[in-house]
């Protein structure tokens, strides 16, 4: 079946249906209501009824009769470009769309360009892909924690495995545990450092989360350029220590959510398929 949107405006609390934004739009490109009634198959006077209709419940003027012929107002132009704006949000896209968490669209990117798959990709956090993904804006959306797809019951398929490694500031070398007591950590807030974080208070380690950051970058940059703060990032994303390699293993996951999209699913054939290897020289265990 094939589904086309049409959108009504409410400004000031009065309905402008679609009828009258697609003939707004028609006079802008047109300059001309004769000629944007023949567009639009309606009868010039129905057309200058509905201009009429509109401007009456707004009490603004939003189409002039130049000598010319028609030109919209400024709070025309106001109306049509909001229009114009939230049409394209609801327009279909002819690339596919790919949004989640900064490790998993990272591994994502990596076997779209090897598929030869054209994509448009949207890092962020779980929580801001989930958000978009809510709102129907996109294709394909990745996890780095499989906690988040858990707890939305979601359709996920494992891609991945991956684990945290302890970074440390530069020239500092943590072998034991018990080395951490005391330590300052940065958190990646809503990842999967959670483990980390159950591990240290599980054998009783006093540690104190200082920094609060969205990205492994924002982490990474930190540390480095910190004598005296530490966190834990994927192994797949940097070399770490390892001393909770075994507490912090954990899935990247991946959900398809339109289903209907052929191209999709052969991609994803590809990732479960061929793509394993690229998945492992990524850095990353396969599933």
């Amino acid at each position: 079946m094939l589904y086309k949107p049409k959108l009504s405006l409410i400004i000031n609390g009065q309905v402008l249906g679609f009828k009258f934004l697609e003939a707004l739009d028609q006079v802008a490109q047109t300059m001309s209501q004769r000629r944007a009634s023949q567009i639009l198959g309606i009868s010039h006077a129905v057309l200058n009824r509905r201009i009429k209709d509109a401007e009456e419940k707004l009490s603004m003027k939003l189409v002039d009769t130049t000598g010319s012929g028609s030109e919209l107002t400024k709070n025309g132009r106001e109306i049509l470009q909001k229009y114009r704006n939230l049409m394209k949000r609801l327009e279909k896209h002819t690339k596919p769309v790919i949004s989640g968490g900064y490790i998993s669209t990272g591994l994502i990117e990596v076997l779209a360009a090897e598929y030869g798959l054209d994509v448009l990709i949207y890092k962020s956090d779980d929580e801001s892909a989930l958000y978009l993904a809510d709102r129907d804006m996109v294709d394909i959306l990745t996890l780095d924690d499989p906690a988040k797809a858990f707890m939305r019951d979601l359709d996920f398929i494992p891609i991945a495995r991956d684990h945290l490694v302890l970074v440390s500031p530069a020239g500092v070398t943590v072998e034991h545990l018990d080395e951490l007591e005391g330590k300052k950590f940065v958190e990646i807030v809503g990842s999967s450092q959670r483990l980390a974080w159950n591990t240290l208070d599980n054998k009783g380690v006093d540690y104190n989360l200082v920094k609060h950051v969205k990205s492994p970058y924002e982490a990474l940059k930190l540390v480095q350029s910190n004598k005296d703060l530490y966190t834990f990032l994927n192994n797949s994303f940097i070399p770490g220590c390892d001393m909770l390699k075994d507490d912090t293993q954990h899935i990247i996951t991946l959900v398809l959510l339109k289903q209907d999209n052929e191209r999709l699913k052969r991609f994803l054939e590809f990732i479960l398929g061929r793509g394993r290897k690229i998945i492992k020289e990524s850095g990353f265990e396969t599933i």
